[in-house]
């Protein structure tokens, strides 16, 4: 079955240009229609409720921002780029405040227009992705405010730090450090955010497949080798895996988060030089049996009196850590797998997570 296409709206009064926009955009497999007017378009969210709307900040009826402003109103999952040559990059970052995805300045190229929607599909999702947590009791209830709170200025701030980049001189060392700084806090609070939510998702009721646990193994690594690549460079990673290995019914991608999970602590552990072993075999008993999966690192080893905090949501003892990692495993291989995930360590000897995963998951892990 093909996968509806995803809905574009234009807004702007210039026909000509509107046109050449939807002609590129149903070339390229969107489903487009368009407004000349602020009124028409808001009358058009509202019926057809687009997945992004490219709005002209100068239109005939109705000023831009204004009609930003309702379209949030009317549906804040929708996406808007805005599009205009009026005022150039000095009102990028006001409409970014305003509620706006993303800024492109006529004219633009192709590519820059595909790159915008995909940044803002992706901004969506990411949005109603945080909807679907409003039911969890406690602090839990909490993290989605947080998603939103957070997600939006620093979208605005990785706006404005591209507008600066663009328009600095990138020779004055200082001033390049102090971009790259900024980039890569906005980098690690965006990691944070999605985090927090990858660890109060719900079950997924679909996508239980059988699946290869060496094929996700061979995956992960891959992964992380390009993640840390100099890091990893100094890195012997070894993969004894058993080639009679059963599958699993599990949800591939988040069996896929938890052993990256796994692995990045592995890394951070060594850093400096040393071995990560991981070794997978099939324990028939009881029957029908687990797939175990030992993570052994050669690294610098767990505090005794940490052991049991491991798996608390933000217990950490890294200086850039969210405590989150391992609390995600556990969700994932324990709550929704009914696997079990243990933790053997020594300091300064190295550690071993062991990670047990049941052939045949019972059913009502994931029934309705």
């Amino acid at each position: 079955m093909e996968a509806p296409k995803r809905k574009i709206l234009i807004v702007e009064d210039n026909l000509e240009i509107t046109e050449v926009l939807r002609r590129f955009l149903e070339y390229q497999g969107f489903q487009v229609s368009y407004a000349l007017n602020g009124q028409t378009a808001m009358e058009k969210v509202s019926c057809e409720s687009p997945d992004v709307v490219l709005l002209d900040l100068v239109l005939p009826d109705i000023p831009g921002k204004e009609v930003l402003k309702r379209i949030k109103a009317i549906n804040d999952e929708t996406a808007v780029i805005i599009i205009t040559g009026y005022g150039g990059e000095e009102v990028a970052v006001d409409v970014m405040k305003a509620g706006a995805d993303d800024y492109l300045a006529k004219p633009f190229a192709n590519a820059a227009l595909l790159n915008a929607l995909n940044g803002a599909f992706k901004i969506r999702e990411a949005h109603i992705e945080d909807k679907k947590y409003s039911r969890f009791p406690s602090f839990e209830r909490f993290f989605p405010f947080l998603a939103h709170e957070i997600r939006n200025p620093l979208h605005a701030i990785g706006g404005a730090l591209a507008i600066i980049k663009r328009r600095s001189n990138l020779r004055d060392e200082i001033l390049a450090q102090s971009m790259k700084i900024i980039l890569e806090e906005v980098q690690h609070l965006n990691e944070f955010v999605q985090e927090c939510l990858d660890f109060v998702r719900p079950p997924a009721k679909s996508g239980l497949l059988e699946v290869e646990i060496n094929e996700i193994i061979s995956v992960a690594i891959n992964i992380l080798s390009h993640v840390f690549e100099e890091i990893s460079q100094k890195i012997k990673i070894t993969a004894e895996t058993d080639p009679r290995l059963p599958k699993v019914y599990a949800n591939y991608e988040e069996i896929k988060q938890a052993f990256l999970n796994i692995l990045k602590n592995s890394i951070e552990a060594i850093k400096e030089g040393g071995e990560i072993i991981i070794k997978t075999c099939f324990q028939p008993d009881p029957p029908p049996g687990n797939v175990e999966v030992l993570f052994i690192d050669s690294g610098m080893g767990i505090r005794r009196e940490n052991l049991k905090f491991l798996f608390s949501p933000f217990f950490t003892t890294k200086i850039r850590g969210t405590g989150l990692g391992l609390a995600i495993c556990r969700r994932i291989i324990v709550e929704r797998h009914n696997g079990k995930i243990h933790v053997e360590s020594e300091e300064g000897k190295g550690t071993t997570v062991r990670v047990e995963l049941p052939v045949n998951p019972p059913k009502e892990l994931y029934g309705d």
